[in-house]
């Protein structure tokens, strides 16, 4: 059995503490919002447009200071390469407030092939996704050793924030909201995971981004999107109302969720309610999806969305995914309205099980007042699936859909509404774990049926990342069996587990459940 593979991100920044309007070592230069001529970028004279700032005085470590109380159009900066990663180039707005971008029907700003940048404080405003914009709000392209933070960005068609075929990007504090195609959107070449590499997305929102009006042929409306890249970052952040105007029924958008990429980790992040397009799939919380290798989703809370909490796909002519893994994570009442119905959702369009193999799947709370816990779809082949130590609840069912062989050991299996258990028509653990050789290791049933008296579940409105550690709505009673009677994947089967749960708690190593 593989062992997982963590995340690791060669990604430096030495951020500079200067800014526009204290002391610092390095030249400050200042970009109004006039028409004056033979200006010098003082503060007293400041430049009249960023097309006037003369790159050829730039020196590492200087700032580019955008008045606060000015409104600046699109900002292109092309080339710019004289920072370091030590004494990067600082854009950013002068004085209390964000500088305003009001770029219309154009990209908001857009950076190309530079280096060593640190873009700060600005609020992006398009014209809207259906009122004439067709551009990404900040769009960082070809770029290494970016740094942006503080950055809203609204009224984009495509996406608030996208970085594209770029390396070492930070993006910190992101808040992108009523774009079309995406919140925050990483990209790279078509067939390749190198192209962007790199890239950390941390503390951001992205929220009510409904759909690009112009994209009848693919999803539309996702909250984070990563693709075609490597060793990508995302954590302390949130998707919420997204893809419900997504303008066409199909495959849909999904909160937070990967493809085409190698070594993403997803942790400590939030996506709750996000939607779909009436009567089109997804609309989930997190999804690794077809071409994904080597990633993991770890330490999240998915609630209410009207796709699966966490989607396990492969598409057609997806390259093979394997390796991933989902571990203490919780799913609250997902899958209201989607074909699965379910918290967690198995599919593999391409028919071929050796596409969609090798996934490790524990430690995890499915809990779903509403539906299954678990679904797969009739095309679902797969191998190599592995759950352990999960709480499995759901309203009726279980598992519906057509499980070919996945390996289920010392989970715990509760029915809300089924005298405690029903599962293909079966209303008894052992019965059901007999006939299907589920539960079972070396000869002794593992999996276990009873209530586990959460705290307080099905009633989650948490929004804030940072409180995720405290989050006690599925903590178990101290006298609980499932504190001790999981499997030591440690011990047994070679697994890392990160020996922490859902809360960071040392946790013990045969608990079941994400949290103690």
């Amino acid at each position: 059995m593989k062992k997982v593979i963590l995340a690791a991100l060669s990604v430096i920044f030495v951020i500079i503490l200067s800014s526009c309007d204290k002391g610092q070592s390095n030249k400050a230069y200042y970009v109004g919002n006039n028409n004056k001529e033979h200006t010098d970028g003082s503060k007293l004279n400041p430049w009249g447009s960023f097309c006037d700032v003369d790159y050829s005085l730039l020196k590492a470590g200087d700032t580019i200071c955008l008045m606060s109380d000015g409104l600046f159009k699109s900002i292109a900066i092309d080339s710019l390469t004289v920072g370091t990663k030590e004494k990067p180039i600082i854009i950013t707005s002068s004085g209390s407030g964000k500088a305003k971008v009001a770029s219309g029907d154009s990209v908001g700003m857009h950076i190309r092939n530079s280096k060593n940048l640190k873009i700060e404080r600005l609020h992006l405003i398009g014209s809207g996704r259906k009122d004439g914009n067709t551009k990404d709000g900040l769009l960082v392209y070809e770029c290494e050793g970016i740094y942006v933070s503080e950055i809203e960005a609204e009224g984009y068609q495509k996406s608030g924030l996208h970085i594209s075929s770029s390396s070492n990007v930070i993006a910190d504090g992101i808040n992108a909201h009523d774009n079309g195609f995406a919140g925050i959107f990483v990209s790279g070449k078509a067939d390749r995971k190198d192209a962007s590499q790199n890239i950390v997305i941390r503390n951001s929102k992205a929220d009510n981004n409904p759909g690009d009006p112009t994209n009848l042929t693919n999803h539309s409306g996702n909250g984070i999107l990563v693709g075609n890249c490597s060793n990508v970052t995302i954590e302390y952040c949130t998707a919420t109302n997204n893809g419900w105007d997504m303008p066409r029924v199909g495959n849909g958008p999904v909160g937070i969720w990967a493809y085409e990429a190698d070594n993403v980790l997803i942790q400590y992040c939030i996506a709750y309610r996000n939607k779909t397009q009436k009567g089109a799939a997804d609309g989930g919380g997190f999804d690794l999806d077809g071409g994904v290798t080597n990633s993991i989703i770890q330490y999240c809370l998915s609630y209410e969305n009207e796709g699966s909490g966490y989607g396990l796909f492969q598409y057609n002519n997806a390259s093979p995914w394997y390796n991933n893994t989902v571990r203490y994570c919780i799913s609250e009442n997902d899958g209201l309205v989607s074909a699965s119905r379910s918290g967690v959702f198995v599919w593999n369009a391409t028919g071929d099980s050796t596409l969609l193999k090798d996934c490790y799947f524990y430690n995890n709370t499915i809990y779903n007042e509403k539906g299954a816990a678990i679904s797969y779809e009739a095309n679902s082949a797969h191998q190599n699936f592995y759950f352990y130590n999960n709480i499995f609840v759901a309203e009726n069912d279980l598992i519906t859909g057509k499980e070919h062989n996945s390996t289920f050991l010392a989970n715990n299996w509760y029915s809300l509404s089924s005298g405690g258990f029903k599962m293909k028509n079966m209303n008894n653990l052992e019965n059901w774990a007999k006939q299907y050789q589920k539960e079972y290791q070396d000869g002794k049933l593992v999996g276990q049926n009873i209530s586990p008296e959460f705290r307080n579940a099905g009633k989650t409105n948490l929004t804030d990342p940072k409180q995720l550690s405290s989050y006690d709505a599925y903590f178990l009673p101290d006298n609980s069996p499932l504190r001790t009677n999981g499997l030591n994947l440690s011990e047994l089967l070679g697994i890392d587990t990160g020996g922490k749960d859902f809360n960071q708690k040392n946790v013990g190593p045969t608990i079941v459940g994400a949290c103690q």
